[in-house]
This record gives structure tokens, C-alpha cells and sequence, in this order.
């Protein structure tokens, strides 16, 4: 059955050849996207500033590489450092995208977008959805925010940044190393080298591959431990689930990282991947037996509102070295005091 949502080209990654149709345009799209480029570099295009700082997440490639997740660990430690953060997004995927709207936890998903709800159902911070981030930013300070989080947003260069951080994938890096439509990549490889910080999700690698990670390079680890309920209760441990089947759900950018992350827990699994964004109806959580169900909570910001008792989010935590957070705060006091 087909899932609504958005699909990468197995081509991407796989080593197949892309199709003739996708390597002709690839060159037009290079060459559009490089003048794009060209022109706010020089300033004939006019990059707009907000006076507090901004931090872009944001990557080179089209899909997710984890920008989420640190999205969230990001403004955590911000509100920890006595910052007041607000996030701005696109809030891809949702209906009436050339409205703003202020999003909050209970926002429904398909008119805030699925990771702007769950960035404000796990911090709490203000998030603005907008299609223009400059005005998604100046509103965001005029609500009292100090610093601006983009989830995503690397290629938006009207928004003056002070700070960029890439995300990229440990498994799947670049992929086939081509510019769109042919291969994943949004920019050259050389662009990444321009940011200020590189971060590689390693998901749950062991810290001997955290080590590995290459000078300039800061490794980034998704930790799982617990299941909550989502139709209410106590938090469990996802041990109480080793050595039983259950139904794995995740409609993510590169599903088979969190089918394997629960099968690392000793739980067996039944994967069911969906489309990154998918819309859920309650027809998609029928599978035909009564096993849990455990879901990335990606997922279960939209299947919130149908959950039963066997459903269940299983929380990611994002973790970086101490060094990753001492570099990012000290550039961000150094920007303050100026």
C-alpha cells in the first residue's frame, strides 16, 4: 500500500545509476541554486537580521539526518543556561503553509506540522511555523525570545544567522555525493565546510564510532529507555518489552535506525515503516494482532488523538561531548555581550 508522505529515491544511496531524466536536471538545478547562492553572498540579494542571535540545524542533504532531535537538546540546554529560546520552522508538510501560526503541544499536527508540535510538546519553548523565517524570527522576539533555534532552514539565506550547525547522517552521509534530483545533496559538499559546527548522528552507535568521528566533527548519539503510554499512564521501561514481539512504527526519514535501536534492547520486532511525514489514519496502527505497539514520538504527536492502551512514544534523547556544549554556549555569551 502506498504512504502518503515523502519517499527518497533508493537511487540516492543504493549505488544505482539515477535515471537519465534525474542527471539532466541536476546540472539546471546546480546552476540555480549556485546563482541563488552567489547573489546573497555578494549582498544582491539582501540577507535581513533580527538583534538577538541565531542558530540554524539545519543540513545539505533532502530528507532527515536528526536535526530534530538536536533541535530539542539544543533549546533544553538553552533554557538550562538561562537563555529564553524560541524556535522557528516551516513546519513542513502542513495545511495552509502560507499562514503563520504560533504552535504549541496541543496544535493539531496537520495545520502546525509534525516536528514543530512535537519540538513545542517536548520543550514547551515558544515555535512560530512560517513559511518566511525573518518573519517567523522578528515575531519570535517580539514574543520575548533572546536567542532564534531554525529547525532547518540552511538554505533560507534571507535570515542573517550568527551561528550554523550541520546534521548529517553517520550511515548515509552525502549518498551518491550528486545535487538534486539525481542525488540527496541541496548544495555542494564543499557548502558543509562553511558551517560552524558539523555534528555526525551516529544514532545509537557504542562510543568506540562516537571516537571515529573526524577532526571537526562532533558526534551525536540517540539514546531510548522508556515507553509512555499515549492514552495515559506511567512511563515504562522499555526492558519490560526485551523478549517479547511487538509492532515497530516509524514514519521517519531512515526507519530501519529505530527498528534496530529496539531490537538492540533485546524487543522483537515487527517493522513497519512509513513515509517520513505521514499523515496516520487509525486504519495504519491495525496489524491484525494484539502486540504493543512502539512508536518514535515523531510519530505519535499525529496518532495522539486515536491511541489506545497498547500504544506507546518511546522518548529519544540527543547526546553530544560536553566539549560540543561548552564551544556552542561560549560563542553564544561572546554574541550576547556584544
Amino acid at each position: 500500500m502506498a504512504r502518503k508522505g515523502t519517499q527518497t529515491p533508493s537511487y540516492w544511496y543504493d549505488g544505482t545509476t539515477p535515471p537519465l531524466a534525474m542527471r539532466l536536471l541536476s546540472p539546471l538545478y546546480a546552476a540555480l541554486s549556485g546563482l541563488r547562492r552567489r547573489l546573497f553572498k555578494r549582498g544582491w540579494l539582501k540577507r535581513h537580521s533580527v538583534p538577538v542571535p541565531v542558530i540554524v540545524v539545519g543540513n545539505i542533504t533532502a530528507g532527515g539526518t536528526g536535526k530534530t532531535p538536536l533541535t530539542i537538546a539544543l533549546v533544553q540546554r538553552l533554557r538550562a543556561a538561562g537563555w529564553s529560546p524560541g524556535v522557528a520552522s516551516r513546519g513542513y508538510g502542513r495545511e495552509q503553509s502560507a499562514q503563520a501560526r504560533w504552535v504549541d503541544a496541543s496544535t493539531a499536527t496537520d495545520i502546525g506540522g509534525d516536528e514543530p508540535v512535537l519540538i513545542a510538546w517536548k520543550t514547551g519553548v515558544p515555535v512560530r511555523v512560517d513559511a518566511d523565517r525573518v518573519a517567523a524570527a522578528r515575531a519570535l522576539v517580539e514574543a520575548g525570545c533572546d536567542v532564534i533555534v531554525c529547525d532547518d532552514g540552511l538554505q533560507h539565506y534571507r535570515l542573517a544567522r550568527d551561528i550554523e550547525i550541520e546534521v548529517v547522517d553517520a550511515q548515509r552521509r552525502y549518498g551518491n555525493g550528486q545535487l538534486l534530483p539525481a542525488g540527496p545533496l541541496r548544495e555542494p559538499v564543499a557548502r558543509a565546510a562553511e558551517c560552524d559546527f558539523r555534528v555526525v548522528n551516529l544514532g545509537a552507535a557504542s562510543a568506540e564510532a562516537a571516537a571515529a568521528c573526524g577532526f571537526g566533527q562532533w558526534s551525536m548519539t540517540l539514546q531510548i529507555d522508556s515507553a509512555q503510554p499515549l492514552a495515559g499512564g506511567r512511563m515504562r521501561s522499555l526492558a519490560a518489552f526485551a523478549g517479547q514481539r511487538v509492532h515497530a512504527v516509524a514514519g521517519i526519514a531512515h526507519p530501519p535506525r529505530f527498528f534496530e535501536m529496539l531490537r538492540a534492547r533485546g524487543i522483537g520486532v515487527v517493522p513497519h515503516a512509513f513515509a517520513d511525514h505521514h499523515a496516520y489514519q487509525p486504519q495504519d496502527l491495525r496489524f491484525g494482532s494484539q502486540l504493543p505497539v512502539l512508536m518514535t514520538e515523531k510519530d505519535a504527536v499525529k496518532c495522539r488523538s486515536f491511541a489506545s492502551d497498547w500504544h506507546y512514544a518511546v522518548p529519544l534523547q540527543a547526546e553530544l561531548p560536553a566539549a560540543f556544549w561548552v564551544a556552542l554556549t561560549d560563542r553564544l555569551e561572546k554574541l550576547r555581550a556584544r
